[in-house]
Parts: structure tokens; sequence; C-alpha cells
């Protein structure tokens, strides 16, 4: 099976957590698979003590329990480790655009770290599988790879199928360039200004709303005539990066009064 084509790194990581809301929830394991452009690794698991208890309906799908991270750091203490392997990298996951990269850019900022993760070129596989062969991390494991996965649902079993499925999907697929950018935006359903898909884009490439009583406006022209909604906003519970977003905008709506 031939080496990806990099020019830069790409990390592959995959994440356990607390639940599936990005705003609430939080990671109780992160491992990460960085490989080199050189086809060299180097991986990383943690288990993080999330601060809040963990869902018994959660523990029974990846195992891990309170007990499990009791005396574990916390995702503050392994934020700069983490930004410092992911900083100069393109990243990669599992379902990962629709979900561990909305919730890990959450985790940096609550970490109070200064990594904007719209840098990393990101490259979700579950995408590429679903629009080659529409199934599930075990399935496509077995499709592209032949071999059963073993401990589903751990992290670093996860990863390491993830990173191990893409080399195959580029070996398999002809018209499947291994090239990072093509395969980041083959990767991406829509293009989407935040990561959890709150604000979109619009023909002309402004920002526009994906919810609400504004929704498919223009998020520049309602927050000149509802300034109102845009305070409504950073109230509610919308994730931190979505906040960040839209305080962007208006920032830049404000410089040009």
């Amino acid at each position: 099976m031939r080496k990806l084509n990099l020019n830069k790194p790409l990390c592959f990581f995959d994440l356990e957590t607390t639940g599936v809301n990005v705003s609430k929830d939080k990671i109780v394991e992160i491992s990460i698979l960085k490989v080199f452009p050189s086809g060299n690794q180097e991986s990383y698991t943690w288990l993080v003590n999330p601060g809040i208890p963990i869902p018994a309906e959660t523990t029974a799908i990846h195992g891990i329990s309170d007990e499990d991270v009791a005396d574990q750091p916390d995702f503050k203490t392994l934020a700069p480790r983490i930004v410092e392997l992911l900083k100069d990298s393109d990243i990669a996951g599992f379902n990962s655009n629709r979900f561990d990269i909305p919730l890990l850019a959450e985790e940096l900022l609550r970490a109070e770290q200064d990594l904007d993760l719209k840098k990393c070129r990101p490259v979700d596989v579950q995408v590429i599988f679903h629009k080659m062969e529409p199934r599930t991390l075990s399935a496509a494991y077995s499709f592209y790879c032949h071999k059963e996965l073993e401990n589903a649902h751990s992290a670093e079993a996860d990863t390491r199928a993830t990173y191990e499925i893409l080399k195959a999907q580029i070996e398999k697929y002809e018209g499947l360039e291994n090239d990072l950018k093509f395969l980041s935006d083959f990767s991406q359903h829509y293009k989407m200004a935040d990561f959890a898909g709150f604000i979109g884009y619009d023909k002309d490439g402004d920002e526009i709303f994906n919810f609400g009583k504004y929704k498919n406006k223009k998020v520049k022209k309602v927050f000149q005539e509802d300034r109102g909604y845009f305070s409504w906003i950073q109230n509610a519970d919308f994730p931190l990066y979505t906040k960040k977003v839209f305080t962007g905008i208006q920032l830049q709506q404000l410089s040009n009064l």
C-alpha cells in the first residue's frame, strides 16, 4: 500500500466523549496519530478527566467510566501538548467534520488555546467512504483493509483504522487523488463558516444563517437591521466557536461604519 502524498504532517485523531452535544459535552479520551510526509508516525493517546459525570449509557459504548478518568489530567492540562501536535498539520478523522472537529474546537477555546482549526485542512474519511461505499467504520475497515476491527470505540483502534482506510481508499479509487487539498474538498458535504453548521455561505460567498427565523439570510444584513439578535446569540446555548465567528462578523461590520 503506497504512502500518502503529503507536503505537511497529517494528524488523524479520534475522540471519545461524555455525549454528542458539542456545546456541553467533554472529551474523555483523545488519540492522535501524526503522519509525516516521510511516512514516519507518532502516536499519542490520553484519557481525560472531563470534570463532569460520564453517563452510564455513554460508558456502555466506549467503556470509559468515571473511575477510569478520576486521576487523569483535565483537557486544559493536555491542551498545550495537543496544540503543539496540531499547529503545523492538517487533520483527518472519521465523521470528524460534523463532530470531532467542532467538539475539539470547543475544548480548545475552553482551555484558552489560540489554535484556529479552520487553518488545518480537514479530511473526513467517513464522507469519502459514504460517497464511495455507504457503511460504518467497522464495515469500512473490513471492506477496504480486509480485516476485522478489534476494540471498536477505542479511540486508538479507531484512529489507526481510519488512517489505514484512507490509504486503502486512495489505492482503490483511480479518481481519488493522493493530494490533501483534493481529499479535503472531496470529504466535505458543504462549506460552513463555523464547525457546527449554524453559519453557511450563499452564492455570493457571504455568511448566512442556517437556522431560526433568519434562515438563509445574510448575517451581516441581519446584524445591521436587528442588533438585538446578535446579543441573543451570544447569551444562547451555541458552541463557543460559532459565537466567535458571529463576533468576527459583527466586529467587521462595526469597523466598516
